[in-house]
């Protein structure tokens, strides 16, 4: 009998602080959740929100190769066995990040790397933001998790970009970016190609 019901991972990649990156993941989500609400899914889908900056886990510290350790308990430590277990619980993976110099958050490829048959097989897809979209993080993460581990990652990526300075500025200090207004604020037009790369992830669960 195929599965039914799936649990997506939604994660929040930026750890700073202050950050926006809960914002944009928020508004991602509830992007999703909308489209869902007017289209639902033949399937039974939860979300969770999984916050890089709350794992807090240590930079990579485990003794043994991930992709040679097949459950939890082959961790050496507990904070990569909750985290192992954190991921085993969910079925495909929206990822939510920013983009620094051009490429991937150095806490978000290291949460990445502390697993491997924990990721492997499952679809994913990549959201990424900043003064210049993220395409460039985003076309890097897609490398890592689709060649590296394995993961189905859908071709297209979401990548959202600031319209300016200013609001730049004001996503950095974690100020209010409007993106829970009714139309979705400054990205009202961004929400199609989410929803788009979305139905692309939803076809290989």
């Amino acid at each position: 009998m195929s599965k039914t019901s799936f649990n997506i991972g939604i994660i929040i990649g930026s750890q700073r602080s202050p950050r926006c990156g809960d914002q944009i993941t928020a508004f991602v989500l509830s992007t999703i959740k909308s489209h869902l609400a007017l289209h639902p899914s033949s399937r039974q889908l939860t979300f969770q929100t999984i916050d890089i900056a709350a794992v807090s886990l240590p930079l990579f510290d485990e003794p043994g190769v991930p992709s040679q350790i097949k459950s939890p308990s082959g961790y050496a430590h507990e904070h990569t066995r909750s985290w192992s277990r954190a991921i085993s619980a969910l079925d495909a993976f929206v990822f939510v990040t920013p983009q620094y110099n051009w490429g991937i958050p150095a806490g978000l490829k290291n949460a990445i790397d502390y697993l491997f048959h924990e990721w492997k097989g499952k679809p994913a897809m990549v959201v990424s933001y900043g003064g210049h979209g993220g395409d460039k993080c985003a076309a890097a993460l897609k490398v890592v998790l689709g060649g590296g581990l394995g993961m189905r990652v859908v071709d297209e990526t979401v990548n959202l970009a600031f319209p300016g300075r200013e609001v730049l500025y004001k996503a950095a200090g974690g100020q209010d970016l409007g993106l829970d207004e009714g139309d979705g604020g400054m990205w009202a037009g961004e929400r199609g190609n989410i929803i788009r790369v979305w139905e692309e992830m939803e076809k290989l669960l």
